[in-house]
């Protein structure tokens, strides 16, 4: 296949970009490069500087293709709290032009990076694609938003499977390809980080939620086992597969305590704690059912272990101090 993908220059893009190059598929990538990084993108791909909000950019990369993989978008929760308005214009209205580019240039296929922040407070765990969505912050908001377009769209035959996943870690195993954020606000390499400075110290937001330390909970995917669910969703919709929505994660959470016990474990260095107030829109525990990707997918997480997606984020960090630059 040929396809498009969308925000190809970010942490999960490029390794996605990569591992679909390898599986022998043809990848345009399209990004602004505003938190993208074009050395990420692998030379194999055909990249192009440009947003999904703008039609012409869209359908020029959209010529030859045959599905989308739309990733990009931005992600932090503490952000979207702040600038609400911005995260709909560029997680929900931007990508809407280019629906309307992929119904003109008879594209029907899409595989949509949502996210479990659609849930919200669950009021069960692990979380089923049943649960009800409501998010609680703009960030959860303006990818449901975007779900709801693909709904819209089905009528216009836009086919989609919308992948809704929990903490992302990891990198690509030799550390050639890894997570780049500027500023980094994910809890791993925040902290690996902080470790390979010799900082030696950590801040985490909260801890007075109803869990058994009172930090937050989260499920951890690692970003390889993420790579392979959107290319076997890509490939369900090519054989003609339905339109689906699909939680990936472990099954399993971990508080940030025990996040930043596994960090020193892996690293061999001590790291003090500072306990710090909690973050607006961060819900307390998030974890997923993913037996429904196993079922319509065929997927399994291969990287499950906590220690193993550190140590191939560490060996990244440690490659990469100054990451893309």
């Amino acid at each position: 296949m040929r396809i498009l993908v969308t925000g190809g220059a970010g942490y999960i893009g490029s390794i996605t970009t990569r591992a679909l190059l390898d599986a022998g598929h043809e990848c345009f990538v399209l990004d602004t490069l505003e938190r993208g990084w074009r050395a990420s993108v692998d030379p194999r791909a055909r990249f192009i500087e440009g947003s999904v909000a703008d039609a012409s950019a869209v359908q020029a990369a959209l010529d030859g293709c045959d599905a989308v993989m739309h990733l990009a978008g931005y992600i932090e929760v503490a952000e979207s709290q702040a600038e609400p308005d911005r995260y709909f214009q560029n997680n929900s209205e931007g990508p809407r032009v280019m629906l309307d580019a992929m119904v003109a240039s008879g594209v029907t296929s899409i595989v949509f990076s949502s996210t479990a922040a659609v849930y919200g407070e669950p009021t069960s765990v692990p979380i089923s694609e049943d649960a009800e969505a409501a998010p609680v912050n703009a960030y959860g908001e303006s990818k449901l938003r975007f779900e709801r377009y693909l709904d819209e769209y089905a009528t216009h035959g836009i086919r989609s499977v919308r992948l809704r996943y929990f903490n992302v870690a990891g990198a690509w195993p030799d550390g050639s390809l890894g997570e780049a954020h500027d500023p980094e606000s994910h809890i791993i390499p925040r902290i690996l980080m902080s470790i390979r400075d010799g900082r030696r110290s950590f801040d985490v937001y909260g801890d007075d939620y109803p869990t058994p330390d009172g930090t937050c909970v989260r499920d951890y995917i690692h970003v390889m086992d993420l790579a392979h669910a959107h290319r076997l969703a890509l490939e369900h919709l090519h054989a003609g597969g339905g339109q689906a929505v699909l939680n990936l994660g472990n099954g399993m959470g971990f508080s940030n305590l025990e996040v930043v016990s596994a960090c020193a474990r892996v690293t061999g260095f001590d790291i003090a704690v500072n306990r710090a107030p909690r973050r607006a829109g961060d819900p307390a525990v998030l974890v997923a059912s993913a037996q429904r990707a196993r079922e319509v997918l065929g997927w399994a997480p291969q990287s499950g272990d906590l220690e193993q997606m550190i140590g191939d984020a560490w060996r990244w960090h440690l490659a990469h101090p100054s990451g893309y630059r």
